[in-house]
């Protein structure tokens, strides 16, 4: 430690000695007349007294480790052991100021006294440093002055001289497009074409398909940035005043050269060719080909200019004017084709009966129960398998009853009855009875408009509108100044909530496992087969009479376990014993969110069938106080129905055009009426963008038209998107339908080849091609029992194995690279390339899919 310290303390001699002389330096320079040694240590003392000490103790007490600190104060007797650090270096500090000082003065002495030559060449050294120094600060003073004074002056010249270097640059721009029109062949398809259109990169020109790229605007941008850094010197060097010369030589000593002035103007001109281009770009292209006839003379270019301005601001105006009658016109087509179609009517000779509860309430059953005591009636249900379901209910109870739904129609003979999805219901057709089912539906934005429709252009004697609470208040004002009877139902068999969170294999006799992904329901499904479970599967896109099949299994006893959609809570009655929620959020079209209250409401409350179970359950698999809360907590009422177009909407939109195209930019303009959710008709459009302007278009009337793109089928799935036009294409052309694709290799090929025949005869019912419709119907029966059959049979679901060691991976496992293989690092080959598996956390990804692109 001590050879240490001996280290340190000539470091802190050598710096204390560097120190003093830099003070000495600094003294001398300030100081006109030589001063005395004697005079400096008398000005000096109290600061040299401080140097020793500061160099010797920042040279140690920062560079010293604890530790060493530590066994050098024990060395000198200090107790040590469970002192602070902080009170270890204040002792090791302190006991260093006891250290052997350095005497700097006696030092001092030793190089000054008695040695006068070298205390005045250190004197003169100091001044001449110091005075050249002051004069290179008074120059460099001088230099910033004049070139500030230089930047103000040239700002002022472009600033009063801009139209002058626009004129020329509008020449120079004018020019290059002229020739480059001309060498490309370029068509401009109106006068009225701007420069910023010319440079867009979506305008295409001339027959040879000629289309400029994004990058032109960065182009021509740079051209006009070159164009006036080259010319601008010259130019601004006629414009400066003869002072600005004779000052510069003044503060340089030489002449202002070109080089100089393009170094101090560069900047300058930069900023002002972004202000020309941008300038530019409102001009007409063809005023600035024009100007390559014109030699270039300031004042005729001017007048050019002038001209060429005015006629601009003319046109400008014509526009503006256009665009304001344009806007009238919009405004007053909007207000004639929407109008006040979609006020609710003040109050109707009709007695409504409104229906209000939770699931499984037994409302339902009481509003079919009078329907079917009337003479006639119609049922309008959300789904095509309930409608199915009370078409065959009335049947067997000997009440003639037809069904009707978008892929499906039995007409029974005799039949005053009607059982149809709520989108068939025509509201010219009379009935003493109108039941419509689960009415909350109203408030959505995609199919709400449908029982919007139903209930305030309903013809009847008597409406049954069932529906959950917090739609009630809604109907209430909807139905306005009607006769209104409301009846509550308020469940018998209540709900219990398990405390126990659920795991797989806690499933039991009557349950029902709820997801919200045909992926997971086969998932799960497989999952339990292989347990030896017999499960029942309902998801959105199966089949209704698969998913009747697959309801009656589990309701006669084949199945003791079910696994569904959300699809399960409306309106199915099904002997389940538990409701499980196997997640907890649903993507719902845009984004993936939390399930509603009344979400979990509707799913939960199908648990504990009245007459079976004393009692329902709900379990959760996570966020169990969270799903506890919403099936508890009161409902928010709805706010807003949905609406849609009407077929007087479309009578009157006909007046004004038979294109669809502007119909649908009218609906995107038109203001919905306050407390009502307008329809996107996202799926319209999606399918109007197929065979807008085509032949399609031409020979369909408007009405018609929108007919077939409102059919109810999968518009998500291209093919049978496709296939919608081929049949259209079809029609117009007075050909034969072409038929159904089918294919029966699985599932997946079974279930969509079910949604093309079922697309198929959409169309045989529109032209009324009865018979053959039979035929596809059989076809349609014979796919949904092979899918009841691939489903009873048991799900294979396709394992995913991990890309390093193929063993399986857990079922909903996020990666490709498995925890074993990631961890250890290990490496595989596949298609003799290497691949690590160095993934790290929500960032892996599949490297097979990484080297295949490579």
């Amino acid at each position: 430690m001590n050879e240490q310290l001996i280290s340190y303390y000539n470091k802190a001699i050598k710096r204390t000695k560097e120190m003093a002389y830099q003070d000495i330096f600094h003294y001398f320079a300030t100081m006109e007349a030589l001063p005395t040694y004697e005079q400096y240590l008398r000005e000096r003392r109290q600061y040299l007294e401080q140097i020793w000490l500061n160099a010797w103790l920042n040279s140690t007490v920062s560079h010293v480790s604890y530790s060493e600190k530590k066994s050098y104060l024990s060395a000198k007797g200090y107790e040590v052991e469970g002192i602070s650090k902080k009170i270890i270096n204040q002792m090791f500090r302190n006991e260093l100021r006891e250290f052997k000082p350095f005497d700097l003065f006696n030092w001092l002495d030793e190089e000054f006294i008695n040695k006068q030559q070298k205390w005045n060449e250190k004197y003169k050294e100091a001044r001449e440093s110091y005075i050249a120094q002051q004069k290179a600060n008074k120059q460099k003073e001088l230099e910033r002055s004049f070139y500030l004074s230089f930047q103000n002056t040239i700002e002022q010249i472009v600033k009063e001289k801009y139209e002058e270097l626009y004129l020329y640059v509008r020449f120079l721009l004018g020019s290059r497009l002229a020739i480059e029109i001309e060498q490309k062949g370029i068509l401009l398809p109106t006068e009225w074409i701007t420069f910023s259109e010319y440079l867009d990169e979506e305008f295409a020109f001339s027959e040879r398909n000629y289309r400029y790229s994004h990058h032109l605007a960065e182009k021509y941008e740079s051209i006009i940035t070159n164009d006036i850094i080259d010319f601008g010197p010259n130019w601004l060097k006629e414009q400066l005043p003869n002072h600005i010369f004779s000052e510069y030589k003044s503060t340089f000593q030489h002449d202002l050269s070109d080089h100089i002035l393009k170094q101090y103007s560069f900047d300058l001109f930069v900023d002002v060719s972004l202000e020309l281009f941008d300038d530019l770009l409102e001009e007409y292209v063809q005023d600035l080909i024009k100007l390559i006839d014109i030699p270039f003379e300031i004042e005729t270019h001017k007048q050019i200019l002038k001209a060429d301005q005015k006629e601009r601001e003319r046109k400008e105006l014509e526009e503006q004017e256009a665009i304001k009658r344009q806007k009238e016109a919009e405004a007053k087509m909007i207000e004639d084709i929407f109008g006040r179609e979609y006020s609710p009517p003040a109050g109707r000779n009709i007695q409504y009966i409104l229906h209000v509860g939770e699931t499984n309430t037994g409302k339902t059953y009481q509003a079919i129960k009078r329907m079917k005591s009337a003479n006639s009636g119609i049922y309008l249900a959300p789904l095509r398998l309930l409608a199915l379901e009370i078409y065959e209910s009335l049947n067997e109870d000997g009440i003639p009853c037809s069904l009707k739904t978008g892929e499906e129609e039995k007409t029974v003979e005799n039949a005053s009855h009607l059982s149809c999805t709520v989108e068939m219901f025509r509201e010219k057709d009379y009935y003493d009875i109108i039941v419509i089912d689960e009415a909350q539906m109203l408030a959505d934005r995609t199919r709400g408009f449908s029982w919007y429709r139903a209930i305030t252009k309903a013809n009847a004697k008597e409406v049954h509108i069932i529906c959950s609470f917090n739609a009630k208040q809604m109907i209430l004002e909807l139905l306005g100044d009607s006769h209104i009877e409301v009846h509550e139902y308020v469940r018998e068999t209540p709900l219990e909530v398990e405390s126990a969170t659920f795991k797989i294999g806690h499933t039991r006799k009557g349950d029902a496992l709820v997801c919200f992904s045909r992926k997971r329901v086969l998932e799960t499904a497989s999952d339990l087969q292989r347990n030896g479970k017999q499960v029942s599967m309902i998801y959105g896109s199966m089949p209704p009479e698969t998913r009747k099949k697959q309801m009656q299994r589990f309701i006669n006893g084949e199945t003791t376990v079910i696994v569904a959609t959300d699809a399960i809570g409306m309106g199915l009655n099904l002997p389940i014993r538990r409701i499980v929620f196997l997640e907890n959020d649903k993507f719902d079209g845009t984004k993936r969110r939390f399930l509603s209250s009344q979400e979990v409401k509707q799913i939960a409350g199908r648990a504990g069938r009245k007459g079976i179970y004393n009692i329902g359950k709900v379990a959760f698999t996570n966020h169990h106080k969270m799903m506890t809360r919403l099936l508890q907590q009161e409902d928010e009422p709805l706010q807003g129905f949905a609406i849609a177009p009407t077929t007087s909407v479309l009578e009157r939109f006909q007046k004004y055009s038979r294109k669809l195209g502007l119909f649908f930019y009218l609906w995107d303009k038109y203001k919905n009426p306050y407390g009502t959710k307008k329809a996107s008709l996202s799926e319209e459009k999606l399918l109007y963008e197929m065979i807008e302007d085509s032949i399609i278009e031409a020979k369909l009337s408007v009405h018609e038209l929108y007919n077939f793109l409102h059919l109810p089928f999968s518009t998500n799935e291209p093919t049978l998107r496709e296939q919608w036009k081929q049949k259209l294409e079809a029609i117009v052309e007075g050909t034969e339908l072409p038929d159904p694709i089918i294919k029966e290799s699985g599932l997946e090929e079974l279930e969509l080849s079910y949604k093309s025949v079922g697309l198929h005869l959409l169309f045989l019912y529109k032209l009324e091609k009865r018979t053959e419709a039979h035929y596809w119907e059989r076809i349609r029966e014979d796919l949904s029992d092979k899918i009841h059959e691939k489903l009873k049979t048991g799900v294979e679901v396709k394992k995913r194995t991990c890309i390093v060691c193929h063993n399986p991976l857990p079922r909903r496992f996020k990666f490709q690279i498995c925890d074993e293989c990631h961890s250890q690092k290990r490496t595989s080959k596949r298609n003799g390339k290497e691949i690590k598996s160095n993934v790290q956390g929500q960032n892996r990804m599949s490297l097979k899919g990484k080297n295949k692109r490579k």
